[in-house]
């Protein structure tokens, strides 16, 4: 209810600028311990075990400034970032826009972060402060980079130590070129460079993905991942296609998230989970607003799930009642875990 009644007033400030208070909100506001997620929604992925499959995607905490803010909502998992090695102010602005009427947002930022150099010490700090929470590391390359792979063995490098998991983020819009690393020679030499960059740091490594892939893209992908033994998909990100929108802003250029992006994402999701059979751990992203879409998720093959824009319509309290609603569902349904649900659509 409070969030309802603030609403209005964060919606008439520009969208960007409305983040920015959020993000030193939840830095300046103290907060409790983080709530006791139901033991039936404990998770493990990876080698790791998580408290709730509900993680905040990337994208909201681009410099790893409140993961432990994201745990203390309800979050089972924060991933940070979008982080790269040199700082950089990313694209002009205006480059975020409100979708209201279809509950949505385009964004065209352009991976605008700090910088690794900046984020590593406060995430040292953060890491000590989560708990029992999972910190992800989604690194990226420079706009401007001479040589793109170097830029993630970099990263690699640097945030490894730092991160319970890492995300390889080869799938924004919005860094020209950024998705020909998906193609399958580039894909196999970026994966070898930075799963050797580890160093003898065994922290597991995903791989984020687009929703917007052919069929032969998608063995493709699948092939080269578990070749290189990657731990997870991240499928999917935003998209640069246009379903039917009806917002005055939906000609805008960028990546479009939320609502309109829900069935494209479910459907790469299946698409992944068929291609991959149960082989290799799937995270689905993309239009997640309830615990019935996660629920429909998992049990299309996720074993994780994130969100991020449905937050700006439902406020800081969706994750905690998200949990609550899986939670329900998982046991109406006669599981004992929420892992025993993961993938029961293809039986």
């Amino acid at each position: 209810m409070l969030y309802d009644l603030a609403k209005p007033f964060i919606f008439s400030l520009d969208a960007e600028r409305a983040h920015g208070l959020t993000i030193a909100a939840l830095k300046a506001v103290p907060m409790g311990p983080a709530p006791k997620s139901d033991p039936v929604l404990a998770t493990t992925v990876a080698g790791l075990t998580f408290p709730n499959p509900i993680g905040m995607a990337p994208g909201f905490d681009k410099n790893g400034e409140v993961p432990d803010a994201l745990i203390r909502m309800g979050f089972g998992y924060a991933e940070v970032g979008t982080l790269t090695p040199l700082p950089q102010a990313g694209n002009p602005k205006p480059r975020i826009f409100r979708l209201e009427k279809d509950k949505a947002v385009i964004n065209r930022l352009g991976f605008n972060n700090q910088g690794q150099e900046k984020a590593a010490p406060r995430l040292e700090r953060m890491r000590r402060r989560m708990g029992k929470g999972i910190l992800g590391i989604n690194i990226g390359a420079n706009k401007d980079s001479d040589d793109r792979i170097a830029d993630y063995v970099i990263g690699t490098r640097a945030m490894a130590p730092l991160a319970d998991y890492l995300t390889v983020n080869i799938s924004s819009p919005n860094t020209p070129g950024l998705r020909a690393l998906q193609d399958k020679g580039a894909l196999e030499e970026l994966l070898s460079a930075v799963m050797a960059a580890r160093d003898g740091v065994k922290v597991p490594v995903f791989l984020k993905v687009a929703p917007d892939l052919e069929p032969a893209d998608i063995d493709d992908i699948v092939e080269v991942a578990m070749t290189q033994k990657i731990d997870a998909l991240i499928v999917s990100n935003t998209t640069i296609t246009r379903p039917h929108l009806r917002s005055s802003s939906k000609n805008e250029t960028g990546g479009l998230s939320g609502a309109p992006l829900k069935d494209l994402a479910l459907q790469r999701l299946k698409d992944f989970r068929k291609a991959s059979g149960d082989k290799i751990p799937l995270i689905g992203v993309g239009g997640i607003a309830t615990a019935e879409d996660a629920y429909e998720r998992i049990c299309a093959g996720a074993s994780l799930v994130q969100l991020y824009t449905a937050m700006i319509y439902k406020g800081p309290t969706m994750a905690r009642s998200m949990a609550c609603g899986l939670a329900k569902l998982v046991k109406r349904d006669g599981f004992h875990a929420v892992a025993d649900a993961v993938g029961t659509d293809d039986k």
